[in-house]
């Protein structure tokens, strides 16, 4: 007999924030590597500083610096089930944006 798919199952979760998680952390660059069946999320930040002298140099024709610092903010382990699973609720989110930010028909 074939098996059965798992179900999901529909709960409310509250996380109660630790010391290092009691405030929200701006970021703007992330990267994602996966090593031994672990996802590595890296939340980084870059001083939109240094961003726009990179973007000014790109247009203006001078060759782009190799590398940039940055700031790590925060760095997230998780298995590539978890991973599957962030990328489902993260995709239901950007379509409920986008279906948000549709104009809405005039009657």
């Amino acid at each position: 007999m074939g098996e059965s798919k798992p179900k999901a199952v529909e709960m409310s979760v509250h996380l109660s924030a630790g010391d290092s998680s009691a405030h929200p952390r701006a970021t703007n660059y992330t990267n994602v590597s996966v090593a031994q069946g672990i996802a590595y999320i890296d939340y980084g930040f870059i001083e939109p500083v240094a961003l726009g002298a990179i973007a000014r140099s790109a247009k203006d024709g001078q060759a782009a610096p190799k590398g940039i610092n940055g700031q790590l903010v925060a760095r997230v382990a998780m298995g590539v089930d978890v991973l599957a699973r962030l990328h489902q609720q993260i995709s239901q989110v950007l379509a409920g944006v986008q279906k948000a930010r549709q104009p809405k028909p005039k009657v």
